[in-house]
């Protein structure tokens, strides 16, 4: 196993020293979920332990990540996991150590990876909308109502609605693009 060689002091976006007691801080309150993550990509433990390690090297490398302006911490570090094992998946399949259905088998999990991570980012989001946005998404696209009906069952007019959905989904794309999600 390489181990990345330590950069003269890292710092975080104000150019103070990041240690390594932030890292051992985000590795307590994430690490669980980033393995968690890794394990069900790689399917192996000593590869998502790996895995684990590079994103949090990676965090430590790059601090300007972890600002909680730019979004929740533990997207950024789910989001490492996810490419690193894209990375590797792509690095060994140049390289293929075996061949057969367990590498096929990732390419679907890897899918799936992708679908839990916009699954996580977005529910992330929806949750810094105001209560009328997010209550107004919820009638429009998880209930799938018509504006008639969700204006007759918020007691709104049928206006009101469409405008508030109208500003629902700027207020969600701004959120979105402040986690880093949109470009």
């Amino acid at each position: 196993m390489r181990h990345p060689e330590r950069r003269a002091p890292v710092t975080d976006a104000e150019g103070a020293h990041l240690d390594d007691e932030v890292v051992r801080a985000l590795h307590e309150e994430h690490g669980a979920a980033l393995m968690g993550l890794a394990l069900r990509l790689t399917g192996d433990r000593q590869r998502a332990e790996e895995v684990v390690q590079d994103a949090f090297v990676r965090a430590w490398q790059h601090p300007e990540a972890l600002d909680g302006t730019r979004g929740s911490p533990r997207a950024y570090l789910l989001a490492t996991v996810r490419n690193l094992v894209i990375d590797r998946w792509r690095r060994d399949a140049v390289r293929p150590a075996t061949t057969g259905e367990d590498a096929l088998a990732l390419v679907g999990v890897l899918g799936q990876a992708d679908r839990v991570l916009d699954a996580m980012v977005v529910r992330d989001a929806v949750r810094r909308l105001s209560f009328e946005h997010r209550q107004i998404l919820q009638h429009a696209f998880v209930l799938d109502e018509a504006v008639d009906e969700t204006a007759r069952v918020l007691g709104i007019p049928p206006g009101t609605v469409k405008s508030r959905t109208y500003y629902a989904l700027r207020a969600l794309r701004a959120a979105l693009e402040e986690l880093g999600y949109l470009q």
